[in-house]
């Protein structure tokens, strides 16, 4: 039977740092994603979250990985309230209804 070296190798591919460690006979990978500026982010972002882990898995892993999930969902959220509040004074102008 052959002897195999313990060992230990990191790269990083992506800003995703990876290390693989032996234990006996197994390689444990040691996932580390990289720190993402923490922003507030409301509703629609929380609901696109949602969609992606439900639908678009690929793709919410891509983004948790690479350390852009935040910043896609916070701008996801500016967009779709920009559009929401567009929405109703639309609909307000169109009832004749005046914001006070």
């Amino acid at each position: 039977m052959k002897k195999i070296k313990s060992y230990t190798g990191i790269w990083n591919v992506e800003k995703v740092l990876y290390a693989i460690n032996r234990q006996g006979d197994y390689l444990i990978p040691c996932i580390t994603v990289p720190a993402e500026e923490e922003q507030l982010i409301g509703i629609w972002g929380q609901r696109h979250l949602d969609y992606l882990k439900q639908h678009r898995k690929v793709t919410y892993t891509n983004f948790l990985t690479s350390g852009k999930l935040n910043a896609y969902l916070a701008d996801i959220d500016r967009q779709a309230q920009e559009r929401f509040e567009r929405l109703i004074e639309g609909m307000k102008q169109a009832q004749g209804i005046t914001s006070g």
